[in-house]
């Protein structure tokens, strides 16, 4: 506004009508410019606010938006920079590296405007993120009651990234959200894992820790890759090319998933003639029915219904509502598809074209197809029909059919613009609003929607520490092994968590600089969501100590080198050792495969780095807690447990 009075500024030789007529010129035109005229507002991207941990030893970027072509000056510590806003605004400085210390006071002005950030501190910064066991809340964990009251840490500081999805990278966060100093308020909401090894740090280190939290439950690792990323794996490539199409068309892009799936499911698609159909009890997921044949059934699934209409009734278009699926649907009236979608946590509602209904008995078919972890029609939502002259039906007395289980790595098509449950939206939509904020390192807590895939876990948890590290220039990656969940086994099998372990341990075994936390023996076997988060925490602060911080602390438990045949038997020599057993007696939950991959339960004797398992000519392979709650007692003296593995003898 300086700028245009200062153009319209009337000169002192011009007649006084002149000048009259200048006066009033000025104010109608400023009322008649845009708001795009207007200076933009100096805006810090969402990373950065009062109370935030800056990186020790690396150099401070600070970034955000203001008007084009202004200048901004940032001080912080007694050092001062300036940059140019380019055409769209965009500008950063970068602020020398600096030890631990604070706290300190940063401000950034531009066209007159100022932003002050108060109470910043120089310390590590951890970003934690995963599915919902990295999301889990303090307040649900074990001890929440002690647990949050007693939080004040004022050299523990959080940032909780909002939910978001997207299928474009964003700038900023879904909405508006800041660091606090860890205390009741701030912790009670905050992720218990993430929290708790960054306490563990901060106590150990005495500086100040920054924890960043960004989970979404129930995602798959491929939801947090990003695309540049993802594209080099040859099978995501078809459902990028449909994200554009989606961007173009989302009707036309919807479609051509439903036809995709209808594809992949084939003679699946609806029940079989023959198919045993029984009662659903309630409105619990088919695990909790208490069927033994349904208790870690991933696969498909298929609901009915039967309402009864008058011919008027049927006559209009309707719409139908049958509440969460647990993961996709293709939901059928009279044997007409009326809508398909995927998410755990979303709703269906879908219109039913007028035509669709009948007089007389009308049938409503649901195919659910179940990924991994619970399945089928789920919550407490009414399910109903609303007919076109607003009478609302209820949908009760709904009966099930099991259909055919997936097999090990079999992946229906997904929908990859849906949040939490498609391709790299979640990356999209919180990790790069953050940039490229100096971190000292990652804990990774997920795999569970990965379990039905060890195969493709193998190539994607490699990628996604690639791409992190690369967009955020640190090394450190910690992650947790997935914890003990579902059925007792007193019969081998080849257990899709123990094959998702195994890959998480090979990774961590693979790479100097990531550390592995295992959760096998302190997780709940009825629920996916252990409350115990104190331990897991404990132990990635060791990994984080002994990884990032280079600390001589033992941060992993028994982990194998090599399986070989001896005169005495079988032995399977052991890193991170002296081993012990726990209550004494034999190692338990080794099993021996002859090439036919039949394997059967055998017990080992303790020696200080080796089990000697039995002697047995036709083994071929030794598979050790392969099992999706297997019982452990092989720690080491740090009270560390053995990691699974599956391993040839040599």
């Amino acid at each position: 506004m300086d700028r245009n009075r200062t153009t319209l500024m009337c000169a002192g030789n011009r007649s006084l009508h002149e000048r009259h007529v200048m006066k009033i010129v000025p104010a109608i035109l400023l009322a008649a410019l845009p708001a795009a005229a207007h200076a933009a507002p100096l805006v810090l991207d969402p990373v950065y606010s009062s109370h935030a941990v800056l990186q020790r030893g690396r150099e401070i970027p600070v970034s955000g938006t203001a008007e084009p072509g202004s200048t901004v000056s940032v001080t912080f510590d007694g050092e001062a920079h300036t940059a140019k806003a380019d055409s769209k605004g965009r500008w950063q400085v970068s602020l020398s590296s600096r030890e631990a210390g604070g706290p300190y006071v940063m401000n950034v002005s531009s066209n007159g405007e100022e932003q002050r950030l108060d109470d910043l501190m120089v310390g590590d910064v951890w970003l934690c993120s995963g599915q919902s066991n990295m999301e889990f809340a303090v307040r649900y964990a074990t001890n929440a009651a002690f647990e949050v009251p007693y939080s004040n840490r004022p050299m523990l500081r959080l940032l909780n990234v909002p939910r978001q999805s997207s299928t474009k990278p964003q700038q900023r966060f879904s909405a508006a959200t800041g660091w606090q100093r860890s205390a009741p308020e701030s912790v009670a909401d905050f992720s218990a894992v993430c929290y708790f090894m960054g306490r563990e740090l901060q106590a150990q280190q005495k500086i100040a820790v920054g924890l960043i939290a960004a989970s979404w439950g129930g995602s798959p690792i491929e939801e947090w890759i990003s695309r540049d990323a993802l594209q080099t794996v040859p099978r995501y490539r078809a459902d990028l090319a449909l994200m554009d199409e989606y961007a173009r068309d989302a009707g036309i892009a919807a479609s051509s998933w439903a036809k995709l799936l209808q594809q992949w499911l084939g003679g699946d698609a609806t029940a079989p003639a023959k198919a045993a159909w029984r009662t659903v009890p309630n409105k619990q997921m088919w695990e909790q029915w208490g069927d033994a044949s349904l208790a870690t059934f991933d696969g498909i699934g298929y609901y009915r219904a039967r309402v009864k209409l008058t011919a008027a009734q049927a006559a209009k278009s309707a719409r139908i509502v049958i509440g969460a699926v647990d993961d996709i649907d293709v939901t059928r009236i009279n044997g007409k598809i009326v809508g398909a979608d995927q998410g755990w946590q979303k709703k269906r509602d879908y219109e039913v074209p007028a035509g669709a209904l009948k007089a007389g008995e009308n049938i409503i078919d649901v195919t659910v197809v179940d990924t991994g972890g619970g399945g089928g029609l789920v919550g407490d939502a009414a399910r109903t029909l609303t007919l076109g002259n607003g009478t609302v039906l209820p949908l009760s007395d709904w009966t099930f059919a099991k259909g055919r289980p997936f097999k090990n790595g079999e992946a229906p098509p997904s929908v990859p613009w849906t949040g939490g449950a498609g391709r790299t939206t979640l990356f999209n939509g919180m990790i790069a609003p953050l940039g490229g904020y100096p971190l000292k390192g990652f804990a990774w807590y997920q795999g569970e929607a990965n379990a039905g895939d060890a195969k493709g876990y193998a190539e994607l948890m490699p990628l996604l520490i690639a791409d992190w590290r690369k967009r955020f220039e640190t090394s450190p990656f910690l992650m947790v092994q997935l914890a003990n969940f579902g059925p007792l086994a007193s019969t081998p099998s080849n257990d899709s968590w123990g094959q998702l372990r195994d890959v998480q341990r090979r990774v961590a075994d693979a790479d100097p600089k990531v550390g592995m936390a295992s959760a096998v023996d302190i997780g709940q076997v009825t629920d996916i969501h252990p409350t115990n988060k104190q331990d897991v925490g404990k132990r990635l602060a060791l990994a984080a100590r002994h990884i990032a911080l280079g600390e001589a602390v033992e941060d992993r438990g028994p982990a194998p080198i090599s399986v070989t045949r001896t005169a005495k038997g079988i032995a399977v020599r052991f890193a991170h050792g002296p081993l012990k057993l726990v209550g004494g007696g034999s190692a338990i939950g080794f099993e021996l495969c002859d090439a036919a991959s039949i394997c059967r339960f055998v017990n080992g004797d303790l020696g200080e780095d080796t089990i000697l398992l039995p002697a047995d000519a036709s083994a071929r392979t030794v598979r050790y807690l392969w099992q999706a709650s297997p019982i452990v007692n092989l720690y080491n003296n740090a009270e560390l447990p053995a990691t699974g593995f599956s391993m040839p003898i040599e």
